[in-house]
Order: C-alpha cells, then sequence, then structure tokens
C-alpha cells in the first residue's frame, strides 16, 4: 500500500486556495468598504456623499427662499384664485411672510431674515423654487421624500445609495440618520430609513449623539475575544446552510450586519467623542448656544461631518421637537397656527448649524464631493389656516442643494406672484433623486435590484436629471 503523500506548504495552498494571489484577494473581499466600493460608478462622480437635513413637518417657501411680495399687496384680503383642497379645509385669507428677505452673496439670491447664517453660503446653494408631491399628508409626504413611494415597505434613498457605492469604512454602516435632544423620527416611523427589498446591510443605522451608548443594544457584555469566537462560530454555521441551500442574501446580509455591529462598539464611541474638536469649531456649529435645541441640533450637524469624513455615503439629520413651535415632535415645522412664532424657532434650532456645516466642509475641502441637501416634504398654502397659520401646499415648494458637483449661487423653476402652484421648470421627488444619484456617479435607471419578478430602481419609471442645477 502506497503512503499518503504529505502535502507541503506551498502544495497546500495552491490547491486549497490557488495560491497567495487569491488569499490575498479573500482577504480584501473580507474588507466590507473595499467588497462594496469595487462596484464600478456608471460615470465619474462628483460626489461621494450626502448629507441631508430633513426639515419634517413642512417648511414654509414662503417664509424661507421663495419670496412673494404679491403676498404683501393682496395680505388680508381674499385668495384672488380657486383654492384647492387643503388638508384642514380652515382657509382664511392671503397671508404675507411675517418675515424680511435680503439679498445675499454674489449671487444676490433672496433669503428670509430666519436663515441669516446659511445665507452667508447662499452663493454655494441651487435652490429649486419648483418641486411638487402627490401628498399632502405627513406621513405620506415623508415616505414619498424618502423612498419616492407614499407607503412603507420600500428601499429609502438613503439605502439605494448605500447598496449601489457601499460604505469607505469598514467600521461603520454606509447609511446613518443621526438624533440628539429627543428628537424623533418623522411620522411615518423608522420605515422611512428601511433598505425595503434591498440587502439588511442597507438599512439606516439610528445615532444618537448625546447618548451613552449612542446606538441601542450595540454593548456586550462578553469581553471582545469572546464575542469574536462567539461570532466566527454563527458565521460559520450561517455561511454553511447559505452553501447547503445554494445561496441566500438575506442570510449573507445578517452575517455582515454581525460583523458592522461588533466593528462599530469601538468606532461609534470614538465617533461621537467631541473632545478633539476645537472650541471654535463647536462655536461654529452653535455647539455654546444657550438655546438648547441649537446646541443639540448642531451636536448632529458636527457629527455629520465626522461621519462623511469617515466614509459614511448617506447621513440624516433630526429636528428636534420645539415646545413653543406649535407643530407636533415628529413635525416641528409644521405650523397650522402662530407661524412666525413656531418658524422662528424651528429656524433657530437648525440655522446656525447647518450654516456651519456648510461653511466648515468647505474649509476642509469636502464641500466639493459632498452633497448638503435642505427641504421638507411639502411647502405652505400663501393663504392662512384660520387667522396666523399656513395649512399644506404640495402643489409648489422649495429645497436646496450644496456642494457635490451643484452649480451655487442659482435658483431653478418658479411658483406662480403667489407662491400657489409650479409654473416654470416643474419637479418632483423622482427628479431630485434623478439628479442625487447622476452627482454621484449612478445612472438612476441603471441602479436596480431584481425584486418580485422586476428589476427595481429608486425613480421607478419616472425621474430626470435636472442639468441646470449641475455645474
Amino acid at each position: 500500500m502506497n503512503a499518503k503523500k504529505i502535502l507541503t506548504r506551498r502544495e497546500m495552498l495552491a490547491r486549497c486556495s490557488s495560491g497567495f494571489g487569491l488569499m490575498a484577494l479573500q482577504g480584501l473581499m473580507a474588507n466590507r468598504s473595499l467588497a462594496y466600493t469595487t462596484r464600478k460608478s456608471h460615470f465619474r462622480p462628483r460626489a461621494k456623499r450626502v448629507i441631508l437635513c430633513y426639515m419634517s413637518g413642512g417648511a414654509s417657501h414662503l417664509d424661507t427662499f421663495d419670496p412673494k411680495p404679491s403676498l404683501r399687496y393682496l395680505h388680508g384680503k381674499p385668495m384672488p384664485v380657486e383654492i384647492l383642497r387643503t388638508q384642514f379645509n380652515n382657509n382664511g385669507n392671503v397671508m404675507a411672510s411675517p418675515f424680511e428677505f435680503r439679498q445675499y452673496g454674489q449671487s444676490g439670491i433672496p433669503v428670509s431674515s430666519l436663515f441669516p447664517h446659511v445665507a452667508e453660503s447662499v452663493d454655494e446653494l441651487a435652490i429649486i423654487r419648483s418641486m411638487t408631491s402627490k401628498v399632502s399628508e405627513h406621513a405620506q409626504g415623508n415616505y414619498a421624500f424618502h423612498t419616492a413611494v407614499p407607503f412603507m415597505g420600500q428601499p429609502a434613498a438613503g439605502a439605494w445609495v448605500s447598496y449601489g457605492l457601499g460604505s469607505e469604512n469598514q467600521n461603520l454602516p454606509g447609511f446613518v440618520v443621526l438624533q440628539s435632544g429627543g428628537a424623533a423620527v418623522p411620522h411615518g416611523g423608522v420605515g422611512l430609513f428601511s433598505n425595503g427589498f434591498l440587502p439588511a446591510e442597507n438599512q439606516a443605522s439610528i445615532i444618537v449623539g448625546d447618548k451613552t451608548p449612542a446606538v441601542r443594544n450595540i454593548q456586550s457584555p462578553e469581553t471582545s475575544a469572546a464575542q469574536r469566537v462567539r461570532l466566527d462560530f454563527v458565521k460559520g454555521l450561517d455561511r454553511e446552510f447559505v452553501q447547503r441551500i445554494g445561496g441566500n442574501n438575506d442570510i449573507e446580509a445578517a452575517v455582515q450586519n454581525y460583523e458592522t455591529a461588533y466593528l462599530m462598539q469601538a468606532s461609534v464611541p470614538e465617533l461621537c467623542d467631541l473632545r478633539g474638536e476645537t472650541a471654535a469649531t463647536k462655536k461654529l456649529y452653535g455647539m455654546d448656544s444657550p438655546n438648547g435645541v441649537t446646541a443639540a441640533y448642531g451636536r448632529q450637524a458636527l457629527l455629520a461631518r465626522r461621519l462623511v469624513e469617515r466614509g459614511v455615503r448617506f447621513v440624516e439629520l433630526s429636528c428636534l421637537p420645539e415646545k413653543m413651535g406649535g407643530g407636533q415632535a415628529p413635525n416641528p415645522w409644521d405650523q397650522h397656527g402662530n407661524l412666525k412664532n413656531g418658524h422662528s424657532n424651528m429656524a433657530r434650532q437648525v440655522d446656525q448649524p447647518i450654516g456651519g456645516l456648510i461653511k466648515d466642509l468647505k474649509v476642509r475641502g469636502l464641500l466639493d464631493d459632498t452633497l448638503v441637501i435642505w427641504g421638507s416634504e411639502f411647502g405652505r398654502t400663501p393663504f392662512s389656516q384660520g387667522t396666523n397659520g399656513r395649512d399644506h401646499n404640495p402643489y409648489g415648494y422649495t429645497i436646496w442643494l450644496a456642494g457635490g458637483g451643484v452649480k451655487g449661487g442659482t435658483i431653478y423653476g418658479a411658483t406662480d406672484e403667489l407662491g400657489y402652484h409650479v409654473i416654470v421648470n416643474k419637479c418632483d421627488i423622482y427628479d431630485l433623486w434623478a439628479t442625487v444619484l447622476h452627482l454621484m456617479g449612478m445612472d438612476h435607471e441603471e441602479l436596480t435590484y431584481r425584486h418580485g419578478g422586476r428589476d427595481l430602481r429608486l425613480t421607478d419609471v419616472h425621474g430626470r436629471v435636472i442639468q441646470d442645477v449641475i455645474a
């Protein structure tokens, strides 16, 4: 009987792993950031990451970035055009903005007195005054903005970006939602940040920047070594099961989630530790403000900068409830009454932090490839609800973009002289996300996922890139 041949180490490596080259490749592909960022962009990206400042509740375009002098002449008079059905149908007369507008920057774009800090960077903004929505209720509007579909179950835009590009940091997820100061999830719930039918690793991770731990259930009672042994054991069982059934994306995504959560245990506390930031930087973001909500939102804005510095693809900030604002906690910009007081309080919360974020990104050279988005689910009516509030207006409202390949100091589209309906360059949420994906190097018609027998995409069968806002 022939003796069994003993393999040399070199022969074993050659037979089992196709040599050192494949071993190196396997090691690289185990690195989440490299595995997912190797997906080829459809064309050269202008932006690498997105920061969404979402003004849940419906910030009034008429009182922020779309001034309408005609409202002053008509103030207190009946609307000169037909009023379409509103959310509450408690419709009053024409209501002029209680806020003054002035021109800023070389572009001379007018901005409300609500946003003096953001106005200092108006030459970085591409203001789209012609957004529309098909829905006028908060939960549906929030879903429509985040997922392009007005009901739950669809992937959020952040999940699509994470799926398409991945995270550049293996220790952090590709999609993060920030909270602080008791910020509430907008109406619709955490499904707004869902991965939907995309792999589970693309779902947002919620980080509460002023709590310890900042991520729920992130801390383990085990030592790191014991946890690593347990995770490797579970991963081995899961992968063996996947091989037996011929592959399963959900199980593979769960394995990846275990790994990301394990790595986040060290990376999240370091991320949220702001002791290394200078006093000047914290002041820039309003973190020294005597107004607690300004300071809390400032913490989110600063954490957003730290996240994009670390390679996170999509970050969303959350507004805080404003006790004096008149809006509900999940929708604090929702002033159906006493709009002057409510919008003043909400702008005081976010203006300095967002203005500071834009300036800080620019100084650090990050604004060139970081896209900042400011917007709501819809706008508000040019006539009052009751005596001093405004109802929901889906027929025309404003959002703005900054950085990331955007043509700053520009205005795109227009509403009528009352600010009621779009009359020039009408846009919708499909157009917005088509443009965002384009700036990030992805063709919105090509970024698809096979589900239910269809190749689905964020923009469904709609959407056009708004070329006029691209530099």
